[in-house]
């Protein structure tokens, strides 16, 4: 996987469909990180993995987009 447009479009399916599902009533991110916003009560081992695996697709986009703009800086 050299091909940074191919990384970034495998990373982009991957965040809309595996850190979005289920997608309703509402995408299931948003509802982990209003619960963690309004504090976490009654967040279980359960719920903060399940946050984890949400939410890891998310970080590695972000976490890509900034490797791709720093080396895009240094060139």
């Amino acid at each position: 996987m050299n091909d940074p447009k191919k990384t970034l479009r495998i990373l982009v399916l991957l965040s809309l469909t595996l850190g979005l599902a289920p997608f309703f009533p509402e995408p299931h991110i948003w509802g982990k990180l209003r619960w963690i916003a309004g504090g976490a009560v009654g967040m279980q081992t359960v719920d903060w993995l399940d946050f984890l695996f949400h939410g890891a697709p998310w970080i590695l986009l972000i976490g890509y987009l900034s490797f791709l703009g720093f080396r895009r800086i240094q060139n």
